[in-house]
């Protein structure tokens, strides 16, 4: 990599989709007054949107407490690593008609437990970064200004 180049790149809207479409697995942040959480949940991209499946327990609580959440999902090799963050709002899909059609998406728990409630986080804003991965620049030789 030469000196003028960036390691840091700002993904579009379309690119952070893409990203998460390769993925399945994802960090859910949830805040309850001064109290933050961050739950690891596998997810599906759903019409620009993030569905995942979960139990009663503490991330539903959570989410009816207060609906604001962050979802983020990453990813790396040994020449690059890119990060996207969902801002937005999650809720519980309640109509008959929205359970039936999230039924036949690809969006099973990975693991062995009953997972009966649908949650969507319709986001409020996407954002993402990909990164060029290499040596650490000289941090004691002349630098550039």
């Amino acid at each position: 990599m030469n000196d003028t180049s960036d390691p840091v790149t700002v993904l579009t809207s379309q690119q952070c989709w893409e990203a998460l479409g390769r993925q399945e697995l994802g960090r859910l942040v949830t805040r309850v007054g001064n109290v933050l959480d961050v739950f690891p949940v596998n997810y599906i991209v759903d019409e620009r949107s993030v569905l995942f499946r979960t139990a009663p327990g503490s991330k539903l609580f959570e989410l009816t407490v207060s609906d604001e959440v962050l979802f983020e999902v990453d990813d790396h090799s040994d020449v690059d690593a890119w990060s996207v963050v969902v801002r937005g709002h999650a809720h519980a899909l309640t109509s008959s008609a929205d359970v039936e059609r999230a039924d036949t998406l690809a969006l099973a728990p990975w693991i062995p437990t009953l997972k009966y409630t649908y949650v969507r986080i319709v986001p409020a804003a996407v954002s993402g970064r990909r990164f060029v991965r290499g040596p650490e620049p000289d941090r004691y030789g002349i630098q550039s200004y």
